[in-house]
């Protein structure tokens, strides 16, 4: 059961672009005078500039609210290495429980905000020091948000997570097929062959669209995701 107004966004893999859509969102919803509250908690992968770690995604959703939020709050949990965040902070013997990476995300917020978290990697991909992706997502009894790479195998990652996904207990609000490279062969259609397989709303976001950072797409998104 959904405990408060949000959504929970995670990839199939790394890199398939979460924040992009995340952001696009977020930057909405802000425009639209709905209180959105963007998190980040773990980032690993931050750049190191003098003695701060500068985490390069929780940056683009801190600009995406014009800073209204610091960005301390959008990303407590920092980390140089980019590797899982559990490893990373586990290298830096700076464990993160899932505990705390739940209160970071509520703290300061009402129920009625639209809190809008983003993983890292896959649904089951290792988070905390104790639990996943998947274990803070259940923690905040969040709709979750599937975003996969369009390419080729694409499929079967999709079916595998969203099964996770309800195996948890959890609703997916939608499914985002962003195509991060121009497809190699005409014929493929993995939104045809992913809409006839699941009951959630799926979306596509061309390559071209990428490019030319479209919002049309992402108001479409919005309005499968708010009215879940």
């Amino acid at each position: 059961m959904v405990s408060r107004k949000g959504i929970f966004i995670t990839g199939t893999d790394t890199d398939v672009g979460k924040t992009y859509v995340g952001t696009q969102i977020v930057t909405l919803l802000h425009e639209n005078s709905i209180n959105v509250v963007p998190r980040k908690p773990i980032e690993s992968g931050c750049i190191r500039i003098q003695d701060a770690l500068v985490p390069q995604d929780a940056h683009q959703y801190y600009e995406a609210t014009n800073r209204k939020f610091p960005l301390a709050e959008v990303c407590p949990f920092r980390f140089e290495p980019a590797i899982s965040p559990q490893r990373a902070a586990r290298l830096a013997n700076q464990p993160v429980y899932t505990e705390e990476a739940f209160a970071k995300c509520v703290q300061g917020t009402t129920h009625e905000d639209f809190l809008v978290v983003e993983g890292a990697g896959g649904f089951y991909s290792p988070l905390c020091e104790d639990g996943m992706n998947s274990d803070l997502a259940k923690r905040l009894g969040l709709s979750v948000l599937l975003v996969a790479n369009d390419k080729l195998g694409c499929i079967n990652h999709i079916l595998l997570t969203i099964e996770a996904i309800r195996t948890q207990g959890l609703s997916a609000c939608a499914v985002i097929l962003n195509q991060i490279a121009a497809h190699d062969t005409s014929e493929m259609n993995n939104f045809d062959d992913v809409a006839e397989r699941l009951r959630v709303p799926v979306f596509t976001i061309s390559h071209q669209e990428v490019l030319q950072n479209t919002t049309e797409k992402a108001r479409s998104i919005l309005l499968a995701v708010r009215g879940h």
